[in-house]
Protein backbone atom coordinates (compact mmCIF):
# COMPACT_ATOMS: atom_id res chain seq x y z
CA UNK A 1 0.00 0.00 0.00
CA UNK A 2 1.86 3.17 -0.58
CA UNK A 3 1.39 6.27 0.78
CA UNK A 4 -0.94 8.03 -1.41
CA UNK A 5 -3.45 5.28 -1.05
CA UNK A 6 -3.43 5.90 2.70
CA UNK A 7 -3.87 9.21 2.80
CA UNK A 8 -6.97 8.60 0.83
CA UNK A 9 -8.20 5.76 2.86
CA UNK A 10 -7.78 8.00 6.07
CA UNK A 11 -9.35 11.17 4.38
CA UNK A 12 -12.47 8.78 3.91
CA UNK A 13 -12.44 7.40 6.92
CA UNK A 14 -11.88 10.98 8.41
CA UNK A 15 -14.90 12.05 6.20
CA UNK A 16 -17.10 8.82 7.36
CA UNK A 17 -16.48 9.68 10.97
CA UNK A 18 -17.44 13.15 10.79
CA UNK A 19 -20.77 12.17 8.69
CA UNK A 20 -21.88 9.92 11.61
CA UNK A 21 -21.05 12.49 14.11
CA UNK A 22 -22.97 14.71 12.41
CA UNK A 23 -25.70 12.73 11.54
CA UNK A 24 -26.07 11.96 15.60
CA UNK A 25 -26.28 15.87 16.61
CA UNK A 26 -29.16 16.16 13.68
CA UNK A 27 -31.48 13.06 15.12
CA UNK A 28 -30.44 14.06 18.84
CA UNK A 29 -31.31 18.33 18.22
CA UNK A 30 -34.79 16.53 16.60
CA UNK A 31 -35.48 14.26 19.11
CA UNK A 32 -34.92 17.05 21.74
CA UNK A 33 -37.20 19.78 19.26
CA UNK A 34 -40.05 16.25 19.66
CA UNK A 35 -39.53 15.90 23.45
CA UNK A 36 -40.37 19.97 23.71
CA UNK A 37 -43.76 19.86 21.75
CA UNK A 38 -44.33 16.70 23.39
CA UNK A 39 -43.87 18.00 27.17
CA UNK A 40 -45.35 21.64 25.81
CA UNK A 41 -48.62 19.67 24.33
CA UNK A 42 -48.85 17.90 27.76
CA UNK A 43 -48.76 20.55 29.77
CA UNK A 44 -46.11 19.31 31.74
CA UNK A 45 -43.85 22.49 31.71
CA UNK A 46 -46.27 24.30 34.04
CA UNK A 47 -45.85 24.70 37.71
CA UNK A 48 -48.73 23.79 39.92
CA UNK A 49 -51.05 26.68 40.45
CA UNK A 50 -51.22 25.96 44.59
CA UNK A 51 -47.62 26.09 44.79
CA UNK A 52 -45.35 29.58 45.09
CA UNK A 53 -41.76 29.34 45.28
CA UNK A 54 -40.55 29.66 48.81
CA UNK A 55 -37.94 32.59 49.27
CA UNK A 56 -34.86 31.38 51.53
CA UNK A 57 -34.77 33.14 54.80
CA UNK A 58 -32.41 35.52 54.89
CA UNK A 59 -29.47 35.00 57.85
CA UNK A 60 -28.13 37.59 59.88
CA UNK A 61 -25.23 38.23 62.09
CA UNK A 62 -25.74 39.70 65.57
CA UNK A 63 -23.67 42.83 65.86
CA UNK A 64 -21.25 40.99 68.66
CA UNK A 65 -20.45 37.84 66.42
CA UNK A 66 -19.39 40.82 63.79
CA UNK A 67 -16.94 42.31 66.58
CA UNK A 68 -15.46 39.13 66.69
CA UNK A 69 -14.99 38.81 63.00
CA UNK A 70 -13.40 41.32 62.54
CA UNK A 71 -10.67 40.92 65.21
CA UNK A 72 -9.91 37.74 63.89
CA UNK A 73 -9.20 38.75 60.45
CA UNK A 74 -7.54 41.67 62.33
CA UNK A 75 -5.20 38.77 63.87
CA UNK A 76 -4.37 37.06 60.73
CA UNK A 77 -3.43 40.39 58.89
CA UNK A 78 -1.22 40.74 61.71
CA UNK A 79 0.36 37.71 61.55
CA UNK A 80 0.76 37.62 57.72
CA UNK A 81 2.46 40.64 57.88
CA UNK A 82 4.67 39.54 60.40
CA UNK A 83 6.12 37.25 58.14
Amino acid sequence: MTVLEMFSQSGILTLLGMGVVFFFLIIMILAMIALHAVVHALKWDAEPAGEQPVAAPSVSVPAEDSGAVVAAIAAVLKDKKAL
